[in-house]
């Protein structure tokens, strides 16, 4: 089909006003194009912030709480934008992690808090992930998204050869978006260098603890190209941040740059690491919940992930789920109720059990496929849910699976459940 001259202007007409919201970036000084304002990245970080606490939990330390709270304010005081409503918080997971949401929400895990040898390895990244704020790294990022969806749309309606292309079109975006993201670490790591250097750290410790994630990464079989990763090699950015931080500490001649090994490793003394028991654990074919006080049997040869909401487990092969949560609704009629709501669920069928003596609910039920696909076995997800009253909760369990899998699986499901 011919574009005519009309539909043409009409598009530009469309896009052009987008060019209008340019501000200038508080860490480069230029003005660059930005479709979320400083008071949407705050909104932002707040709405976000509850789902962070909610699936991770703060970590019960308070000495840590104090000390990333001190460091991350001294530092945000340095930095290019001090005047956002900052927040620092280790959060209760075992995965070495850190990062940030706009608005200047900064998030440590317990595993990476677990995981540096000196103060000064926490600083510089503390400093890495205050970049991605004050840089306004997310802000950026949506926009370099929107803009790059707009281009290949405009060029998909105009040219009727980018059409024939569209699928390459699209991959070619996804590699520019990644160099985006590198260019991003990039610029953090700079900005954690001065960061840090600047409230007295020795930044070459920042370096240094590229080769830690990078014997993690080796030790785990992680082997993702640079060129299809949104991180910078770890080996790469120990050489670039090393050269960084010379250059940085010769624009302070006379400090003495700390390190702070000793008193570091006294204050992580006692934390936490790996899996913490009392969010349950699995031994020998089971989970167990000694504060909840419940167990279930686990599949043998599925693998599986806990997290203070949720406990998922799946097979190797990934063709099926299966989930353990809180329920909605202080009855089972109002779980059923919410449940069916909150997942859009097509109840097949439904009755009502007991499950070692708990009141119980179980139901066979359906999502639709997306919209435009015929509805097959192969996309039709299936789901089978218990619902189980104890201990004045309402535990869900959803085992989930294609329509065309979910006889091979549904005496799996009904296994874990029962044994709950």
């Amino acid at each position: 089909m011919r574009i005519n001259t009309f539909s043409k202007w009409t598009l530009l007409l469309l896009i052009l006003p987008l060019f209008n919201n340019c501000s200038k970036n508080p860490v480069t000084g230029r003005n660059e194009l930005s479709f979320m304002s400083e008071s949407q990245e705050i909104a932002m970080g707040k709405e976000y912030n509850p789902t962070v606490l909610a699936t991770f939990g703060v970590y019960e330390d308070q000495k840590l709480q104090d000390f990333i709270t001190r460091k991350g304010m001294e530092m945000a005081k340095i930095s290019h934008r001090p005047n956002l409503p900052y927040q620092f918080k280790v959060v209760d997971s075992p995965v070495v992690n850190a990062f940030a949401v706009p608005g200047g929400y900064v998030y440590f895990t317990r595993g990476i808090m677990a995981h540096f040898n000196n103060e000064a390895e926490f600083a510089g990244v503390l400093g890495h992930e205050i970049g991605h704020v004050t840089a306004r790294h997310g802000a950026r990022q949506q926009t370099s998204q929107i803009l790059g969806q707009l281009g290949l749309i405009a060029g998909l309606i105009v040219s009727e050869d980018l059409r024939k292309y569209a699928d390459v079109a699209s991959q070619s975006l996804g590699l520019l978006f990644l160099k985006f993201s590198r260019e991003h670490e990039e610029e953090s790591d700079r900005l954690g260098v001065k960061y840090s250097t600047k409230i007295g750290y020795d930044a070459h410790q920042m370096a240094e603890f590229f080769n830690t994630l990078k014997r993690m990464g080796e030790s785990s079989g992680q082997s993702v190209p640079t060129f299809l990763s949104t991180h910078p090699d770890p080996g790469d950015r120990r050489a670039r941040v090393h050269s960084m931080a010379t250059v940085e500490q010769r624009t302070f001649p006379a400090s003495t740059f700390n390190v702070n090994r000793d008193q570091y490793l006294r204050m992580i003394d006692g934390i936490v690491y790996g899996d913490d028991p009392k969010q349950g654990f699995v031994e020998k074919g089971f989970f167990y919940h000694p504060v909840l006080k419940f167990q279930f049997p686990v599949p043998t040869g599925w693998q599986y992930e806990n997290s203070p909401i949720q406990f998922q487990m799946a097979p190797k092969d990934g063709k099926a789920l299966m989930l353990l949560t809180l329920a909605e609704g202080k009855t089972l009629d109002e779980a059923v109720s919410k449940t069916t709501q909150a997942y859009q669920l097509k109840v097949l069928e439904s009755r009502r059990t007991t499950i070692n003596g708990n009141p119980a609910v179980e139901m066979v039920s359906e999502q639709a496929a997306q919209q435009g696909q015929a509805q097959t076995a192969q996309n039709t997800v299936r789901i089978a849910t218990f619902l189980i009253q104890y201990g004045g909760q309402i535990y869900a369990f959803h085992g989930m699976t294609y329509l065309a899998t979910f006889n091979q699986y549904f005496n799996e499901f009904s296994k874990v459940a029962g044994g709950f």
